[in-house]
């Protein structure tokens, strides 16, 4: 996955390394929620994130609720009524991640929702202006936007935050679990390497300096005290 990752910047044809990374990711999310937590955390993760995801992304395409008017086009596979399947894994991918990453910074289960649903949407600043930047799908209406990232509406931010909150509220529900230290750490350093491979591929790599700025900004919203935290000796 990494590989897939440090390999997309330089590759001429991207959807392929695309599909691939979401593909290995959802896998290792998926895998160690259920090694770590068990069978039903893991299909729960599955069921709330993927299966949440795919709803309310056919839901999107539909209605343009709630991210705002969008269409995705062929070069990431097969759609199921306008949605590429890979699609609700990426939630899943860093979903699970991000549900970590707040159980090291929050305990009370209101404040790690919170976290968790930050630490999840944040990600899509950096996701939705690469995506839209290779053709994957693009906005009808991409106004009013952050500046200097033209190309994508804030209502598809707001919409991904709220989105992201209510699969961390359902996950809670489903997973009363304390973080571990030793066993989270992959996750941990996913969600870390995510960060910081997409601050440097967007400024130096993909030129999109604007969105490494947002993103790095957003995210930075937990990967920084996270990072703080694991180094502080959590």
């Amino acid at each position: 996955m990494v590989l897939a990752e440090v390999a997309y910047p330089l590759a001429a044809e991207r959807a392929p390394l695309v599909v691939a990374t979401v593909v290995l990711g959802f896998a290792v999310s998926v895998a160690h929620a259920t090694m770590s937590r068990g069978p039903r955390v893991g299909a729960a993760l599955v069921a709330v994130t993927a299966g949440g995801g795919l709803l309310v992304e056919v839901l999107g395409v539909r209605t343009g609720v709630p991210f705002g008017r969008y269409a995705y086009g062929s070069a990431l596979g097969p759609r199921l009524d306008g949605v590429p399947l890979v699609i609700p894994l990426a939630w899943t991918w860093m979903a699970w991640p991000a549900w970590l990453a707040a159980g090291v910074l929050a305990w009370r289960a209101t404040t790690r929702v919170a976290l968790a649903g930050l630490g999840l949407a944040a990600w899509d600043v950096f996701l939705d202006p690469q995506m839209v930047a290779e053709g994957y799908w693009h906005w009808t209406d991409p106004h009013p936007a952050l500046p200097g990232v033209p190309a994508v509406p804030v209502t598809n931010y707001l919409g991904w935050l709220a989105v992201a909150t209510l699969m961390m509220a359902a996950l809670a529900a489903l997973t009363r679990d304390a973080p571990r230290r030793r066993t989270d750490a992959p996750m941990l350093a996913l969600y870390l390497w995510t960060y910081g491979s997409a601050v440097l591929a967007h400024a130096v790599f993909l030129h999109l300096p604007a969105s490494a700025a947002w993103g790095g900004l957003a995210m930075g919203l937990v990967a920084i005290p996270l990072t703080v935290a694991l180094c502080s000796g959590w």
